[in-house]
This record gives structure tokens, sequence and C-alpha cells, in this order.
């Protein structure tokens, strides 16, 4: 059953009949065992009547047979073992007779009911069928439950409505969600909902919280990627212009070269917007053991033909057995960006070091070069995307630092930006969590 309502309903209405059943039960119960104390005093004080009577009585015709409330039979012996009396010669009872109280069972009349006591010259016997009991405790019973079983119904609209009742707030809440726009991602108002589903309220609420953030940075996403793309998109459309305007072979070759050089940067441009985009937080993404010094020799060897172009001395300066639990193609990613970055600011001559070290519970990557470096108070606003300080001539998208702070964020780490090694250039450091600790991004 999915509806909770009738999850509700079935288990009430089931206690409630499961109750009455066991309460009728034990209501029959407490009845027979009144019955049996009433009729065993009517026996015995039956039987004690009887045994101060003379013999005469006993076998005068006027002596009633039976008692039409009570059906009792009465047996009368003599000492020597002769039944003398029987007030219903149709009874079937035992012919031994017992002192005091006792329950016996003939063949065909059932389980009855037995007193007997001696007299001085005779033996009385009363005897009362089970039967007789059983069904005054039965009638007793149903007295008894009657107003409770008529009551019944009563109580199971009492409880639908009851249920109905209490579960409003649900219902009140379920039209609040539909109501909604799509658009619409303000917080559900908490107030007059039941403790039970505050939880429930609150979670959906910072549900929604996280969603309009990450609706919000698609929407400034889109329109920094909008208004970046506009910039290279016209100036491939102006290079186009000046190819097809090219005079002769010299300048055609000058502008096929300049477009060329346009559609690269607008490559890298696409390229860089898509890595970005990649690295949104997420919570999908696998985080495996990876071992960050030998993902820096890989780096380091794939990016030295684009530091030997530019005359920059490019290695690994210090590196030590280490792992971080992260996302292997991610991390890869960060590398290759604070790397390239080095490299593309560094003048010719210069060097670019990569080192990882740290203890295990601390592990840390750092990049550091002697180029022109940034200022103190551009740290922190060259982590912004689509950024790029004023007078910079190398040709760049302004989103490699955005992509390494996005990483670094879903791997818990954390970035300093600082002085070269010799006071002079740019030194990144990469501190990582301790590798049992898994981080995870909303």
């Amino acid at each position: 059953m999915s509806s909770l309502r009738g999850r509700l309903l079935a288990s009430l209405l089931t206690g409630v009949v499961l109750v009455g059943a066991v309460g009728g039960w034990v209501v029959y119960r407490n009845a027979l065992a009144e019955a049996d104390a009433f009729f065993d005093y009517h026996l015995r004080q039956t039987a004690l009547i009887l045994r101060d009577e003379p013999v005469e009585y006993l076998l005068a015709p006027q002596l009633p047979s039976t008692d039409a409330a009570y059906d009792f039979v009465v047996q009368v012996w003599s000492l020597d073992g002769v039944r003398v009396y029987l007030s219903r010669p149709h009874a079937v009872l035992p012919d031994i007779t017992t002192l005091g109280f006792s329950t016996v069972k003939t063949r065909e009349g059932g389980r009855w009911r037995v007193f007997g006591i001696q007299a001085v010259t005779r033996v009385i016997q009363v005897a009362q069928p089970m039967s007789v009991r059983e069904d005054h405790a039965v009638e007793l019973a149903l007295r008894t439950l009657r107003p409770f079983a008529l009551m019944l119904p009563v109580l199971a609209l009492f409880i639908w409505f009851a249920v109905g009742r209490a579960l409003e707030p649900l219902g009140r809440l379920t039209a609040q969600v539909k109501a909604r726009r799509v658009n619409a991602l303000d917080a559900l108002p908490p107030e007059q909902l039941p403790d039970e589903v505050q939880p429930l309220v609150l979670a959906l609420n910072d549900l929604l919280g996280r969603l309009r953030g990450a609706l919000e940075r698609e929407r400034a996403f889109m329109a920094d990627a909008a208004h970046e793309l506009r910039t290279p998109l016209t100036a491939l459309h102006l290079q186009m212009g000046m190819l097809a305007r090219a005079g002769s072979e010299t300048e055609r070759e000058a502008a096929m070269r300049t477009l060329s050089s346009g559609i690269e940067r607008a490559i890298h441009l696409v390229e860089q917007m898509l890595a970005l985009a990649r690295q949104q937080p997420r919570t999908d993404a696998p985080h495996v053991p990876v071992r960050i010094d030998e993902l820096a020799r890989e780096t380091v060897t794939e990016l030295v033909p684009l530091a030997d172009a530019g005359s920059i001395d490019l290695g690994v300066a210090a590196t030590q057995p280490i792992a971080v639990s992260g996302d292997p193609e991610a991390l890869r990613t960060l590398l290759r960006n604070l790397v390239d970055n080095a490299v593309r600011y560094t003048p010719p001559g210069g060097r670019v070091d990569v080192s990882v070290g740290g203890a295990p519970e601390a592990p840390r990557l750092l990049v550091t070069d002697d180029g022109p470096g940034i200022p103190v108070e551009e740290r922190v606003r060259v982590f912004d995307r689509f950024y790029r300080r004023a007078g910079t001539v190398q040709p760049g998208s302004g989103l490699g630092l955005a992509i390494v702070k996005a990483i670094a964020d879903a791997h818990g780490a954390t970035l300093s930006l600082g002085d070269g090694p010799s006071g002079k250039g740019l030194a990144v450091t990469v501190s990582f969590p301790p590798p049992s600790s898994r981080v995870t991004s909303a």
C-alpha cells in the first residue's frame, strides 16, 4: 500500500479490531469465571438444602425435577451405592459420586459440573451441564460488547476524519509546490507545519537553495561566455574580410596567418570554457586514490616542448610518493593549467619548477616561476572567470585559474598565491585534505 492515508487507516482500524477481539475474549473469560462461581454457589446451596431434608421429602412428587433457569439435575444415592432418586431420568450422569466439586464428561450429555455431599443415610449429587454456563457467559459478553460493536463504525469514521485532518499540512504543501512556476526557487515557509514535516521542508529548501545557486552560476557563465565570445568571433569576421580583400599573395598570406592565429585563440577559449563547465561543482565524479607525484612528472613531460619553444627551464624540483583522493582527469587539468600559465607568462631564459611534498596527512602541490608575478591586491580577482590583468600581452582567455579554483574546490583543496622563491615571480600552492577524507561539493 503506497498511500500514507491508507497505511494509517489500515493500521489504526486493524489495531482497533484486534484490541476489540482480545477485549471480547477477555470479557468472555471473565464472564465464564463469574458464571462458574455463581453456579457453583447455587449447586452447593441446593445440595446443602437437600441434605437437611428427610428422605420422604426427596421422594415426594412435589419436588421440582429441574430448574428452568439453571437446568440442575439431582441424584440421591444410598450408602450402599444404590440410586434411589433421579430428578431427570433422561439425564446421563456418572454412577460414581465424587464428594465436592468435579467436572465430568459423559458420552451423550457432554461435560457436567457436579457437586456431591454425604448426609447421614444418603449421598446427594447436584449437577448442571457446562453448556448452560458457557451460553450464559457468551450472552453476558455479548451484552457487554454490544455498545462497543455499535460504536465501532463511529470510531472508524472518527479515525478517518482524524487521519485526514492530520494529513492536511501535506496536502497544503503539495498544493504550494504544484502551484509554483518553473523558475520559482524561493524557500518554502516551514511555519504551521507539524514537527515531522518540517525536516522535509528544510531539506527541500536546502535543495532549492543549491539549485538556485547552480542556476545562477549557469546564467552567469552563459552571460560571460556570450560576452567573451563576441570579441573573437567579431575579429574572425573582420579577418575573413581582410583575407577576401587581399590584393597580393603577400597580403593574403599575412591575412591567413592572422586568421589562423585568431582561430587558434577562439579554439583555446572554447576549450577553456568547456573545461570550466565540466568542472562546475558536482558530486557524481568518482574519487579514487591519485598519485600526484606521478601526475606532476607526466604533465611536465607533456609540456616540455612548449617550454623549450620559449627557452624556459621546466622541470620537477622535488617529489614525494603522495596520493590524494580525487578525479584523475580533473587533477590532470588542474596541474596542466598551472604549469601552462607559468610557462606562458615566464620570459625566455626563465625557470618553472613543480614540486610535490608535505606530510601524508597534508599533501601539497607547488608550482613556481620567475615571471612578472601577480600584485597582492589582484591575487583574489585572478580566480574570477574571464579576468585578465590590465597590460597583459600574452594571449589567453582568463579562465585558467578559474578552472584551477573550481577543481580545487571540488576536491576540498585550498589555493594560495605567493611570491616566487627569490621574491620574483609567482608561487601557487595547492593544499589537499588527507586522502582518507572524501570531500563532495553541492
